[in-house]
């Protein structure tokens, strides 16, 4: 089968405002995990009992902790199936070309968690890409149910405790002998190689958090994206965003009501802490996250499409384009910051001064994005992927443009 590169139409630009805008939001929250690991988060943050800190800590909780990893997952469901329409259309649709697209990406995640930071969800993402090819032709309302079981499912826990006996695979093994105490040592002193073995163990131990907690998240709003790419809904965004602003409102409204009162109210009650509703009440916070984070590309698009506040959003779109290479440039910076390589700063920053740095590296990856985008028609690593999947040098120069993408 002839798996050329196809001829696109012109691009979306609201859909890379929509991903640059997940990539600050992913950023903003990883790194608190690269500034603290979970072994010692809870301990370190007593520390900061600032003003200025404990309002950054209601910002974080309140308007990024687990509501932009479920857009990226919603727009990689999204742009793979826009992916796959167009080759659909032109008969050129095939399992081979995803599992290779996606192997690939699989390998970008390996060498992410390898070389610079544990906390990958690449890997994740490839696995997903897969069903891609075996869900594009199912029906829409077998899409939305799945997507729904996905999310709402209430006995992962058991399920994975079940399949890791099963299997005999015990996570907490993993970082038995760490202590935090080990953990900031090895980051801030330790050597190279002594950081790489930390990940590899670290991301092991965190298996249980990546399968039962953000993989269920990740499929469950991977087919959401799948579905309103199936029903091409990026041909009337601005119609579909104006049809569900009624009941967009509402949930965000009821959802984020009860956020407030899981953050604020619940924790001073003995039910909050009971074995029997707490699970309820966590997988409530977790919806009531999703929610606010479909809200914010609701609210994105209603001002691109409805107000005059469309260039102050556009920048973000160059960071979009290279949605890749920004994320793992992300996690390159973290490294060189905490790190032993660079400047050592691992459990040193205030939750504001995290927040603040992660907004000036965003800043910084966006000027860089802009000026990158202006010689060449891809991020380098999206570059990469696309050479690699269809197997052929692409050029990349925009003196050098020819029909090929």
């Amino acid at each position: 089968m002839n798996e050329q590169p196809v001829k696109v139409k012109k691009r979306i630009d609201v859909l890379d405002v929509f991903r640059g805008f997940a990539i600050l939001g992913i950023f903003v929250v990883n790194i608190v995990i690269m500034n603290s690991t979970f072994l010692n988060q809870d301990e370190f943050a007593k520390q900061w009992t600032s003003g200025i800190d404990q309002i950054s800590n209601k910002i974080l909780q309140l308007f990024f902790y687990t509501k932009f990893f479920p857009i990226f997952s919603l727009l990689f469901g999204l742009g793979i199936s826009m992916q796959a329409l167009k080759m659909l259309e032109k008969n050129k649709l095939s399992f081979s070309f995803f599992a290779r697209r996606m192997f690939i990406l699989f390998l970008f995640g390996v060498l992410h968690i390898v070389f610079l930071w544990s906390g990958d969800v690449l890997n994740l993402y490839a696995l997903l890409g897969l069903l891609t090819t075996l869900m594009l032709k199912k029906s829409n309302q077998l899409i939305l149910i799945l997507s729904v079981i996905f999310l709402f499912f209430p006995f992962y826990d058991q399920l994975f405790e079940y399949l890791f006996n099963l299997l005999n695979f015990k996570p907490e093994i993993y970082l038995s002998e760490y202590t935090g105490e080990t953990v900031n040592q090895i980051i801030k002193n330790g050597t190279y190689l002594e950081g790489l073995q930390m990940r590899l163990l670290e991301y092991l131990s965190n298996i249980p958090m990546l399968f039962g907690f953000l993989a269920p998240v990740a499929i469950s709003m991977f087919l959401l994206g799948l579905y309103l790419g199936k029903n091409k809904i990026y041909d009337s965004l601005d119609a579909f965003i104006q049809k569900i602003r009624i009941p967009i409102l509402i949930i965000a409204i009821l959802t984020n009501a009860y956020r407030v009162v899981f953050l604020f109210v619940l924790p001073n009650y003995a039910i909050y802490s009971t074995a029997t509703f707490r699970p309820i009440f966590i997988k409530l916070m977790v919806f009531s996250d999703i929610t606010m984070g479909l809200f914010y590309l609701w609210g994105i698009g209603w001002l691109w499409y409805n107000t005059k506040w469309k260039f102050i959003l556009s920048p973000l779109k160059y960071v979009g384009r290279m949605a890749l290479t920004n994320y793992l440039m992300q996690s390159l910076i973290g490294l060189i910051l905490f790190s032993s390589i660079g400047f050592k700063l691992y459990e040193t920053l205030s939750p504001s001064v995290a927040l603040f740095t992660a907004i000036v590296v965003f800043v910084f990856q966006l000027i860089l994005s802009k000026v990158w985008l202006n010689y060449y028609r891809f991020g380098p690593l999206e570059w990469i992927w696309r050479c690699l999947t269809y197997k052929e040098l692409l050029p990349i120069k925009k003196n050098n443009v020819s029909n090929k993408t």
